[in-house]
């Protein structure tokens, strides 16, 4: 019998595969892990905070830097609170305008989660492919917004610039071509036999687990459980729209790589309709007053971010800067039960496992 001793390891905060300032502090007996314990907090703002201090409209570019892979979901739960609080109907074109961001957005971070989980675990090449379509992204919403990371595009009431002449086609073009190379990405990674065997049976938990955890997302439909906010209380114009939510059933590292391929392609299908829909003319924002005073009370709402679900809550005073407000960050809620997955797990598999659940450190720490 081999003996060992019980060593303390620390996995970043400067690890590349951690993405992002996290500590993991781990407990391993010979390639055995004991006990694992994240250490967040490296990138906190105090974005909650703050907002106390903000008229509304002052706290959209904070939203940006939450989720920074994702920061038009963020942009629309915070005016959707506010426009909810204060019952404004929202135009029709800027609504689409919303949705194709949105849902470019999903697929652009997916597309970092597809490239950086796979160069984590030794493939080069799927990362420089996933960055190349990213960047078509990237440069759409630039053309739309200004910016390409912190877009700060949404406001109450609606968005802040309409569609620039061709960008609508643009976008229709883009469809098919993500298409294509989607099939390339399949072909690359999805049937390799390295790769599967690499991911399979990895990280699994069921579905009692994941309801405990308070899991969402991707995170959660892996273990078979059909729950998608856009379909199950669908917001902004969701419900005209023609899409399946993914599932599988394994709770696995591969299961949650096939749930977020599929998401993908539901994502350009839903691109291709609202392309399709898309009003000749309208109004991209509605009439709001110029200094935004949500009224007296309270509102929660909840929306689907391509890490889960993304909610926002707002308590009002009926001043122009909210009494409070907090966010429900999937990221933190996701990454709780991480400790529980690499008990008794292989060293070898804590990047597969810490990769496959796709947190933004911005997103935990607030």
């Amino acid at each position: 019998m081999i003996r060992t001793e019980e060593m303390l390891l620390n996995v970043g905060p400067q690890h590349p595969s951690t993405h992002g300032v996290f500590r993991l502090v781990v407990k391993i007996d010979g390639e055995i892990i004991t006990e694992a314990k994240p250490v967040i907090g490296y990138l906190h703002r105090g974005t909650e905070k703050l907002a106390e201090d903000l008229q509304y409209t002052q706290i959209i570019p904070y939203t940006d830097r939450m989720d920074y892979l994702s920061a038009m979901t963020n942009n629309y739960v915070l005016c959707h609170a506010v426009e909810t609080m204060m019952g404004i109907k929202i135009p029709d074109r800027a609504e689409y305008l919303r949705v194709l961001t949105m849902e470019l957005g999903r697929v652009a971070s997916h597309l970092v989660w597809w490239g950086t989980f796979l160069l984590d675990i030794g493939a080069t090449s799927p990362f420089l492919f996933a960055f190349r379509e990213r960047e078509m992204i990237i440069n759409l919403l630039n053309e739309l917004s200004g910016a390409r990371l912190t877009f700060n595009y949404m406001r109450v009431g609606g968005v802040k610039w309409d569609a620039p002449e061709g960008w609508i086609e643009k976008v229709r073009e883009f469809v098919p071509y993500m298409r294509e190379q989607l099939k390339g990405y399949h072909e690359l990674v999805t049937g390799n036999e390295i790769f599967m065997n690499r991911v399979k049976g990895v990280g699994k938990y069921t579905k009692e687990d994941a309801l405990n955890y308070s899991l969402s997302g991707v995170n959660l439909r892996c273990t078979g459980v059909k729950w998608d906010l856009r379909k199950d209380e669908p917001y902004s114009i969701y419900d005209r729209f023609d899409f399946d939510v993914p599932t599988r059933q394994n709770g696995d590292a591969w299961t949650r790589y096939q749930c977020r391929m599929e998401e993908i392609e539901q994502s350009l299908k839903i691109i291709e309709q609202a392309v399709e829909q898309f009003p000749a003319e309208g109004d991209i924002l509605a009439k709001v007053p110029k200094i935004i005073k949500a009224p007296k009370g309270e509102a929660y709402v909840r929306i689907e971010s391509p890490r889960g679900e993304i909610g926002c809550y707002i308590a009002s005073d009926g001043k122009k800067e909210p009494y409070r407000l907090k966010f429900r960050r999937p990221s933190f809620y996701n990454l709780q039960i991480l400790p529980k997955l690499l008990k008794g797990e292989n060293m070898a598999n804590l990047i597969v496992v810490l990769g496959a659940i796709d947190i933004v450190l911005g997103e935990v720490d607030g």
